[in-house]
């Protein structure tokens, strides 16, 4: 009878903690597999990667922050709160005309760059919050701001390779800069808006062959099958010439097997932000033996750039349907005949 019992009781302990698990797991908002937050009756807890932040209900919303990363400053931007910027890192990588006022004006200040910051300035400017992608080489200085009480965040959107998942990180903005529902509605918008563009995407019967990114040096690397920019392709009914690999890196490879695969494309996108077919040639004149050199369409991501900042890279991070339907504008072009490109122009 003893085992029997002890056997009972091993089940249902089994699922109490299964339900405490599941509702444990409700508590957390998941943004992404890398990022989650959670309201508690005195935090708000943050786990970005590896990193988990308890921040006091009372410590926000943020009022001074520091930006180190362009793509992070998209978010800040969307939701209008650029004010609440007081430093940023290498300014002339920045798009927003926003933020380049506040940095004219003295409101925002020049905190280095990402070869080395000025750890001094930003020690003393006390800002309520760092915002950064982590790079394990610069532990270091991260370890002297934190000594100094300092809080540092690390949100890695790069490595999101789901484009919605990515643009969801203005709920995390939202949150800590006191813009909540603003970041809730921009973010439904966008939803909405990328959802009913691929949609309309499915309506062409046509579904052309895509090639992707261009040769550094002697590789090509080639976007994965489960990379950010194959999830815009097939999103966008386009049939990425790598769609079949795993990876969610790029693959390098070498000039041959891109040709090799390459054979049937129609499309070329995200050759960098060249204006010519030209200025291809120059990088490798082997490109003029593709077919899609000759013959398809090719597209870089120029079309908002201004000396060395592109706004592909800030507000095209958070703004996925725009990007989506640039690229349904380029593999279906009768599908969206009344709009334009934003960020993404033809070489000629």
């Amino acid at each position: 009878m003893k085992p029997k019992i002890l056997a009972i009781i091993a089940v249902l302990m089994l699922i109490c903690c299964e339900k405490k698990t599941k509702v444990n797991s409700r508590d957390w908002q998941m943004i992404s597999e890398n990022v989650q937050m959670k309201d508690s009756e005195n935090f708000l807890e943050l786990k970005s990667g590896k990193f988990t932040y308890k921040i006091k209900h009372s410590e926000l919303p943020f009022k001074r922050v520091m930006m180190l990363n362009a793509s992070l400053i998209g978010y800040v931007s969307e939701l209008h709160e650029e004010q609440k910027i007081i430093g940023v890192s290498s300014p002339e990588y920045i798009f927003s005309s926003k933020i380049h006022d506040l940095i004219n004006t003295g409101k925002i200040q020049n905190i280095g760059n990402e070869q080395k910051y000025d750890v001094e300035k930003i020690i003393a400017l006390k800002p309520d919050a760092v915002f950064t992608n982590y790079i394990a080489s610069f532990e270091n200085t991260y370890d002297l701001i934190r000594k100094n009480g300092i809080r540092i965040i690390f949100l890695d959107e790069y490595l999101e390779q789901d484009p919605l998942e990515k643009s969801k990180y203005l709920l995390v903005f939202g949150k800590l800069l006191g813009a909540a529902d603003l970041a809730a509605e921009k973010y439904a918008e966008i939803e909405k808006n990328y959802k009913s563009l691929k949609k309309l995407a499915l309506t062409s019967k046509e579904k052309p062959v895509v090639l992707a990114n261009e040769m550094y040096g002697n590789q090509w690397f080639l976007p994965g099958g489960r990379t950010n920019l194959a999830h815009f392709i097939a999103d966008a009914n386009g049939s990425y010439i790598n769609s079949d690999n795993t990876d969610s890196k790029a693959v390098p490879m070498s000039f041959e097997e891109v040709f090799s695969k390459s054979r049937d494309a129609e499309y070329w996108v995200n050759v960098g932000n060249h204006q010519s077919k030209k200025e291809l040639l120059q990088i490798n004149p082997n490109y003029a033996n593709m077919n899609v050199y000759n013959h398809g369409g090719i597209y870089g991501v120029s079309a908002k750039e201004k000396g060395s900042s592109n706004d592909f890279f800030e507000s095209g991070v958070v703004r996925a349907d725009l990007v989506l339907k640039d690229y349904i504008k380029i593999f279906h072009p009768e599908l969206l005949k009344r709009d334009q490109l934003t960020y993404m122009s033809a070489l000629k």
